[in-house]
């Protein structure tokens, strides 16, 4: 962990001496691999990550540990720029529906009983820090999981480790959202106009 925060801060100390260098940049849609960690297994997964409005986005996660535990995630997050505008922190929540191993404790006997392919469906919560250096996006966050059907622990805690490559950068979707508007605009203005000659050449002899 102090490698990787030694690393970040290197490479925001060359971004902040040399300005000029293309050494990172915002995105529209970033699609890449998690990894992550909770204290019973580790998962290997799918990250697609879409800006949804300035400073805001929606993240989709395939997770799996290849075994008896598979969960799908939605979470919507908000970015804050934290030292330089491609290094920020971010925090939101969503849901989770998966299948998967439940393991619960019997009070009478303290024995553990596990079972298997049971559906659940919980809420997440996220926090972590993120990077994008040369069209690569790196990440680090914590992700609670509140389960609130189908699996015991009600409660388990992620670190994850996301890797991403930008596949639409951010001047490229703010181009094609600006296309947009300035059809809709014309779009309207034409209408307006339609309106406005309609009843004018219906009085015409």
């Amino acid at each position: 962990m102090q490698k990787t925060v030694f690393i970040a801060l290197v490479l925001l100390l060359i971004e902040g001496t040399f300005p000029g260098i293309s050494f990172g940049q915002s995105y529209g849609t970033a699609l890449g691999l998690r990894f992550g960690n909770n204290n019973s297994y580790r998962t290997l997964g799918l990250s697609l990550q879409q800006r949804i409005a300035k400073g805001l986005t929606v993240e989709a996660m395939l997770q799996s540990d290849l075994d008896v535990n598979t969960t799908v995630h939605a979470v919507v997050q908000k970015h804050r720029p934290l030292l330089s505008r491609r290094f920020n922190y971010y925090y939101g929540g969503g849901i989770s529906l998966g299948i998967g191993e439940s393991r619960e404790r019997v009070p009478e006997t303290r024995q553990l009983i596990a079972t298997y392919g049971n559906p659940s469906l919980g809420l997440d919560f996220i926090a972590g820090v993120e990077m994008t250096l040369m069209g690569i996006t790196f990440s680090v966050d914590y992700k609670p999981n509140l389960n609130l059907v189908g699996r015991q622990p009600w409660y388990v805690g992620q670190v994850g480790i996301s890797l991403r490559s930008v596949v639409v950068n951010s001047s490229r979707q703010n181009k094609k959202r600006r296309q947009k508007a300035r059809e809709k605009r014309r779009k309207d203005s034409q209408a307006f106009f339609q309106k406005i000659r309609k009843p004018l050449l219906n009085k015409e002899p």
